[in-house]
């Protein structure tokens, strides 16, 4: 079976969609769907993303799943289930449609927290790991926290500069461990287990 993930980001430009497009694309090869890659699609923002689903789930073929990657926005409680986060939160509410199943909306969020030597590699000289948040349950990070720390960390980094979203997240992710990644995050396992287990039909 074929794979799309309607992923939130990119934006607009053609630079940061095939940047967007790279960083994911490693991360998925290295956590073990090398040759079995799901099709990267970047939608921009947020609600576009969700349109973009909607409309890729209607003209999906027999042979195709369709997957919805957003990020999570805030910490993700236990238990808590996608469809159910993304209906109940405010400046969402989203319904699950019809065409979709339990397991085509995933979430991400904090990743980076989960593989410091990665980042410490990317930034180089001048990165201060000590500015990053300490929890180990990285689902569970503010994302203004996430950010805020990783300015911090990265302040006098002379080559890279200072972290910006835009300019090095999709970078960052190529540059990830996955097995890092998802024995932190259960929502990285679950998207990982998910792509391996359509992709292998």
């Amino acid at each position: 079976m074929r794979c799309r993930v309607c992923v939130e980001g990119g934006g607009n430009a053609k630079a940061t969609r095939t940047a967007c497009r790279k960083g994911f694309s490693e991360f998925f090869g290295r956590a073990g769907l090398e040759g079995r890659m799901p099709r990267v699609a970047p939608c921009g923002g947020r609600r576009e993303t969700y349109d973009d689903f909607r409309s890729a789930l209607r003209t999906a073929r027999d042979d195709e799943f369709v997957l919805l990657l957003v990020d999570s926005e805030e910490p993700i409680a236990a238990g808590s289930d996608p469809w159910t986060r993304l209906g109940n939160r405010a400046d969402d509410r989203w319904s699950k449609p019809r065409e979709a199943g339990e397991d085509s909306a995933q979430l991400m969020e904090a990743w980076f927290l989960a593989d410091q030597e990665s980042l410490a590699g990317f930034f180089g000289s001048g990165f201060h790991r000590g500015a990053l948040p300490a929890r180990s349950d990285v689902e569970n990070v503010l994302k203004r926290d996430v950010e805020a720390g990783l300015k911090m960390a990265t302040r006098q980094c002379g080559g890279k500069g200072a972290y910006r979203k835009g300019r090095h997240s999709f970078a960052i992710l190529a540059a990830l461990d996955p097995g890092k990644v998802t024995a932190a995050s259960r929502h990285a396992r679950r998207l990982v287990d998910t792509l391996c287990k359509k992709a292998s039909r």
